[in-house]
């Protein structure tokens, strides 16, 4: 069981994480697959960051860490005039 001041609800998911505390151990892996397994169906890092009310860096960083292969990102690309 968690300890109770890192959740929010009565649910044990790791999108309950009160935010701001620190998250390290296995609450941290829990949280790191989750994100890995989303991000890989294709949802984006600021997508899971508000969904986790974690800032942007620092889903980055749990993405890097788990060993994801980061996409681009995106959008128009500049071609060469002919």
């Amino acid at each position: 069981m968690w300890p109770r001041t890192l959740l929010v609800g009565r649910r044990n998911d790791v999108a309950d994480l009160k935010k701001g505390a620190r998250i390290t151990g296995n609450t941290r892996d829990k949280l790191a697959a989750d994100l890995k397994k989303k991000y890989e169906k294709g949802a984006s890092i600021r997508s899971l960051a508000e969904s986790t009310g974690r800032s942007y860096g620092f889903v980055h960083r749990v993405l890097s860490e788990s060993g994801v292969e980061l996409r681009g990102r995106g959008g128009a690309t500049r071609v060469k005039k002919k």
